[in-house]
């Protein structure tokens, strides 16, 4: 019986595949269609959505765990309390364009909450802001960072969240909300989304931490013993730092728009926070280039490692090759198949030529090892 082949995953072409699917989206949409079709682009998925919502003010708070109509959520437009809707699954266009429609939300923005792949950026409107930021999870097996698309939609009195997937960042807000610590309940909508935003960006130090122990790990390997599997190690790290780099980045200048925008919805104390969170951006984006200049260190010390290696391989086969150099030419003459050459019918001949043999070559690794050659 065969045995299946295999393949290591650096030259899987199918985990190339999938790496490079995590940089380059390509686009699931049919070309020319009209501006604001809702598709989704992402992952196929045949769970169904699911909705969630907390609606509070200083004095009480109503949540819904699990909303199967929608309906549910039409008072909430018009109530005086503040409203944080979460809605984890983006494959039901049908229920993005009905919660879009009810709530003045725009096509343009209802195709890139749908739009898997969005840069993170800031779009004002009239009646609400669009925000679009990256949540980012630390895949320990694969040593992987995972991206999610996160979608903020501010109102006056609300905060729609549209995530890919279910799982997030925001069970301490739940929970602040819940437990009513603090003055989030007692802010408006504008508080709520900078909370969601702080979250997400505090998320990001956690990310950097286990990207800095893979770093650390793989600095040892370099020191100690480094090999393929070092520089493979290596490049992965750098990878992932690319997955957050292009996460904070742009979500650096969203957020010092964000702080300096002149729309009513944002009020001057969330402004104050929202400086606060551009800092903490700022920090991410300062570690992550310290942590690439480091990688990109490591990467240079294993080629120069390397390099060295066979540099010194190919010092000791030079001085080899050069010792037996003039060695080959005394034995190439004197193999030589003339009639008349004296030194072959001497008696001491023989000897003499390995006498005169080993004495050049004793000469010449005493010369090497005054020049420091060897």
């Amino acid at each position: 019986m065969e045995l299946p082949r295999i393949v290591p995953k650096e030259l899987d072409p199918v985990h190339h595949l999938k790496v490079m699917g995590r940089f380059v989206r390509r686009a699931l949409k049919k070309p020319g269609l009209p501006p604001g079709t809702v598709v989704h682009t992402g992952p196929k998925s045949e769970e169904r959505v699911r909705i969630s919502y907390l609606d509070f003010d200083a004095q009480n708070l109503t949540e819904r765990a699990d909303v199967r109509d929608v309906s549910v959520l039409w008072g909430l437009c018009d109530s005086p309390t503040a409203s944080w809707v979460n809605v984890d699954g983006l494959h039901d266009t049908a229920l993005i364009e009905r919660i879009g429609e009810r709530f003045g939300i725009h096509p343009l923005v209802l195709e890139d909450i749908a739009h898997v792949g969005q840069r993170p950026k800031l779009e004002e409107y009239d009646e609400y802001l669009y925000v679009v930021l990256y949540q980012l999870e630390w895949h320990g097996d694969e040593e992987m960072v995972v991206e999610e698309q996160i979608s903020l939609v501010i109102g006056s009195n609300y905060v729609f969240s549209f995530q890919e997937r279910p799982g997030d960042d925001f069970d301490p807000i739940r929970e602040r909300l819940r437990t009513g610590k603090g003055k989030l309940r007692e802010r408006g909508s504008d508080h709520l989304a900078y909370a969601l935003i702080d979250a997400t960006v505090d998320n990001y130090f956690t990310i950097l931490h286990r990207i800095g122990s893979a770093t650390e790990q793989a600095e040892l390997e370099l020191l100690e013993e480094p090999g393929q599997d070092t520089m493979r190690k290596l490049q992965q790290i750098k990878r992932e730092m690319l997955v957050v780099r292009r996460a904070i980045w742009p979500l650096r200048d969203v957020l010092a728009t964000l702080m300096r925008t002149e729309s009513a919805l944002i009020t001057e104390d969330t402004r104050v926070y929202l400086r606060d969170v551009h800092d903490h951006a700022v920090q991410v984006l300062e570690s992550v280039e310290t942590l690439r200049d480091v990688v990109g260190g490591m990467i240079d010390l294993y080629l120069s490692q390397v390099a060295l290696r066979t540099n010194e391989a190919m010092k000791v086969l030079t001085v080899m090759a050069s010792i037996f150099i003039p060695l080959t030419f005394i034995v190439g003459v004197y193999g030589m198949n003339f009639d008349f050459m004296p030194e072959l019918h001497t008696r001491w001949g023989y000897p003499a030529v390995w006498a005169f043999m080993i004495s050049t070559a004793v000469g010449l690794l005493l010369w090497f090892k005054k020049r420091g050659w060897v």
